[in-house]
């Protein structure tokens, strides 16, 4: 009978260990953190592929799928979506959204549990010399955090991947201005090579009316060195437009990490110029811009941070329970342990201020994060209006205007009721409006770009008086 019951007891500390573990393991897989759903990206070109980087760290050294440049004309939509699939920024913010799961799975995570064992009464002396009256234990213990520690502790992290999410879409808003931006320069730079290619025709064709008049004996020899002045600065003039080209498009090529440009030439409009909606228009949608919106999702991560920082100061305790063998009786017995902290100095003080602290910068950083944007808008949508009024004089007045001197002028010049000084006054003036007029239309796209990536949508689609 006796040994019927050591053996029952030896069963039931088998059970309690099992049951411990059995515990342990459902417990642990309760802990895995929910799935958070990212912000739907702002309507500005949403509709584009972007890179999605792998969730399994298995899959992260393999290559991407190979996107293919192309090799004749790009346009402004495709030169987007190569920067959305490979500029190697944005890459990076997708890989720190990855982190931020791992970090949320990471917070949900159990304390790992302890076994120990122990022997004693052993190697001593008299009836203790051998292991005959040793005394075995093995025990299981396990951290019980108190106060929710581990329900607001995944509770931060789940916010920290809010705010992976927001800043992935602010930098997404930011490449999609940058590439628009570089775009419209190479665009404008073909123009230029144009114009200077057509002043330099310009220039030859008023060399060779000169020398005919000069060969006649109508003019001057010194009126055909002028000239050819002016034809050399048209000939370095085009030089340097052709050296501007290929700069603007290298720093293209960069927006997607190509290191060189494959692409013949880029193609688009640049008199494409939409009516400009007035500021207050774009100003409601300030609130959705990124920069502004993840604010909110920062100050609930302050205020979890807080919460935490709270329970912290709550002790954990340490439960420890076990069977104990008595080899002298042979015998067996359950030992339960129990340990807790005393919070007599550290109820973690510090830490609670520095959250409450956080949580007020927070606020304020807030207030100067949507000041600065709308300060930015304001920058932009002057930039803009100022470009848009440009344009529309430049188009309607001034070149036509310059064009029809020129020629009147030239004409006049051929019939020798004007000197050649006023031949070349009016053909300076003429290739300085077109280059101002170039000037005018980029800035315009340029300042374009910049409010559409602050309020994230085009501002084609955008109704006058419209609201989010």
């Amino acid at each position: 009978m006796e040994k019927i019951g050591q053996s029952g007891d030896r069963c039931w500390a088998s059970k309690l260990l099992s049951t411990a573990a059995g515990l342990l393991a459902f417990m642990w897989g309760c802990s895995q953190p929910g799935v958070y759903q990212a912000p739907e990206p702002l309507p500005l070109r949403r509709e584009l592929e972007r890179f999605d980087a792998p969730r399994e760290p298995l899959d992260v050294q393999r290559e991407r799928p190979e996107v293919k440049e192309p090799e004749d004309t790009l346009t402004l939509r495709g030169a987007l979506a190569l920067a959305l699939l490979r500029n190697a920024e944005l890459s990076s913010f997708f890989w720190e959204l990855r982190a931020s799961e791992a970090r949320a799975l990471q917070a949900g995570l159990l304390p790992n549990p302890e076994i120990d064992g122990e022997v004693e009464d052993f190697g001593g002396s008299g009836d203790s010399g051998g292991f005959d009256e040793a005394e075995s234990t093995i025990a299981l213990s396990q951290l019980i955090e108190l106060g929710g520690k581990r329900t607001k502790r995944l509770r931060v992290a789940e916010f920290g991947r809010g705010l992976a999410a927001w800043d992935y879409e602010a930098k997404r808003l930011s490449v999609l201005t940058e590439t628009a931006q570089v775009f419209v320069e190479v665009l404008a730079g073909q123009r230029r090579v144009e114009l200077q290619t057509a002043s330099l025709e310009l220039a030859l064709e008023v060399l060779r009316t000169v020398s005919e008049r000069v060969d006649m004996g109508k003019s001057s020899p010194i009126e055909r060195t002028r000239a050819q002045v002016v034809v050399s600065q048209s000939e370095i003039s085009l030089e340097r437009a052709h050296r501007a080209l290929e700069a603007a498009r290298a720093r293209l090529a960069a927006t997607w990490g190509g290191s060189a440009a494959s692409f013949q030439s880029v193609t688009g409009t640049l008199e494409e110029t939409p009516e400009v909606p007035a500021l207050e228009t774009l100003g409601v949608w300030i609130r959705e811009n990124p920069d502004v919106s993840r604010w909110a999702v920062e100050i609930a991560e302050r205020r979890a941070r807080v919460e935490l920082a709270e329970a912290q100061a709550i002790p954990d305790v340490t439960v420890r329970g076990g069977a104990r063998l008595l080899q002298g009786s042979d015998e067996t017995a359950f030992v339960i342990g129990l340990s807790l902290p005393l919070p007599l100095f550290d109820r973690n003080q510090g830490g609670r201020r520095e959250a409450l602290f956080n949580l007020a910068k927070a606020n304020e950083k807030r207030r100067a994060a949507e000041i600065r944007v709308r300060t930015a808008l304001s920058d932009a949508y002057q930039a803009l209006l100022s470009a848009y009024s440009e344009v529309a004089t430049l188009r309607d007045e001034v070149l036509p205007a310059a064009r029809s001197a020129f020629e009147g002028i030239r004409e006049s010049y051929r019939q020798g009721k004007l000197t050649q000084l006023d031949v070349l006054d009016a053909q300076r003036t003429l290739f300085e409006v077109r280059e101002q007029y170039t000037e005018a239309l980029s800035s315009y796209h340029r300042a374009r770009a910049q409010v559409e990536g602050l309020v994230g949508r085009p501002i084609v689609e955008l109704e006058k008086g419209g609201a989010p």
